[in-house]
Order: C-alpha cells, then structure tokens, then sequence
C-alpha cells in the first residue's frame, strides 16, 4: 500500500518542489498550508509522515509539534529554514522526530522518509516480537532485563540498561540530551550532560565492534543521541 504523507508549507514554491519529488517515488500526498488545515487533515487522513515546516502563518510550528504529539507518535521530519541548534532542540523536545534544514536536496529528504517508513514498521512488530528487541547483534529482552552481544549476555549497569531501553522504543529517533536525561533522572539538570556522555561512552565500549566508529549508538554534537539500525554491509 502507498505510503501517505502530509506536508504542512505555506512557501508554494516549496511545496511544489516536495509534491514533485513525492510523486516520483508514487507517495500520495496532501498539502497544508497552515497549522489549522494540518491539524484538521492529519486527524481525517491519517497520514504515515508528516514533513512540517516551522514558520507558519497562524502557529509556530513547535506548538503545532507538541499538538500533533499529544494524540499520535506518526513521525515528524521538519524541513525549515531555522538552521541555529536553539531551533533544532527545541523540535526534536517537543517531539519531532528529524530535522532538515532549508535549502535542502531532494535525496536527502526521501532518505529520512525512508528512515521514518522502516522506524514505525521496526515499532509496530508482531505482537508476540513486542517482549525483545533486536538490532543486528544486540539483542534486549524487556521482559527478564537482560542484554545479549552476538547472543552471549553482558553486564549493563541499571543506567546503561535504561540508556539501551530508550535508545531502542525510539530507534531512528533522535533524542535531545534534555529527554534522556528527564527520562532517567526525571529531575535532571543542563549540568548533568557530562555526566550522560560518560555512561554514553562505557556503554558503547559494551556493545559496539569498534567504539570509536560506532554502528548502533550515533552521537549528535550538542544535541543528543540516536539508535541507528545496524546493516551487516556497513
């Protein structure tokens, strides 16, 4: 079945371009030009994809985000202009999934919609799947708390087994240090970032073949971490 993607620009000329390259790949497609008609349309169609623009007319596009969030996790890829990390961080808290700067190639857009297609195939398993998770190598059972590398199991700290576990229901995703470290610490401070990057680090010394060119846990500059899925011919 073709995949359905709404995207929410009002630049017409921006617009078009996504359209086009929408329909050489045979997605369908809607356009939205403001924060109103997306919300309205994302509700009847039931899009697989949303690529969202920040500068709409009637609402900023993070309170849009963080609207779209409340109800349903479908991904958010935002294509904006906004290029400064202040912008980006505060998209992906509030629940946006990637992050693509204006101007932009074409080829790289359709790459993170595939990204955002395998992400939501790999979160909606069959049910009886839903109690592990595998990606390549490393494999976590949810139910006994353990962590297998090339099916033998490791040791992993309390810390780094929560780290693995959020890493993973998001898989694809990128995660702001600000979410991990809520997600973990709950009342977590700017401060404790240093802190998240040496368990970061004594965790990738456990699972990955090479640390220092890591498969499965990729590290975003100031901005936080993503569980990539592994591929055997990388």
């Amino acid at each position: 079945m073709s995949k359905r993607i709404l995207v929410v620009e009002d630049d017409v000329a921006i617009a078009n371009l996504i359209k086009m390259t929408l329909a050489t790949q045979h997605y369908e497609f809607d356009i939205a030009q403001d924060g109103s008609s997306a919300l309205q349309k994302a509700i009847t169609l039931k899009p697989d994809v949303f690529i969202l623009d920040l500068g709409l007319p009637d609402i900023d596009g993070v309170e849009l985000i963080t609207k779209i969030r409340s109800w349903t996790q479908t991904p958010i890829i935002v294509v904006s202009a906004r290029g400064e990390e202040y912008d980006k961080i505060n998209a992906l808290d509030a629940g946006a999934d990637d992050y693509v700067t204006k101007p932009f190639s074409v080829e790289e857009l359709l790459a993170r919609i595939r990204v955002a297609l395998r992400r939501m195939s790999y979160e909606h398993p069959p049910e009886q799947e839903n109690s592990t998770f595998t990606n390549g190598y490393l494999q976590i059972n949810y139910v006994d708390n353990t962590v297998l590398v090339n099916g033998k199991e490791i040791h992993v700290t309390p810390i780094e087994y929560k780290l693995l576990v959020i890493l993973s229901k998001h898989v694809g995703k990128v995660l702001t240090h600000n979410f991990i470290l809520k997600e973990i610490w709950h009342n977590a401070l700017q401060s404790d970032i240093p802190s998240l990057r040496v368990f970061m680090a004594t965790l990738r010394k456990k699972i990955e073949d090479n640390p220092a060119q890591p498969k499965l846990i990729q590290t975003h500059v100031r901005i936080g971490y993503r569980m990539l899925r592994y591929h055997d011919d990388e």
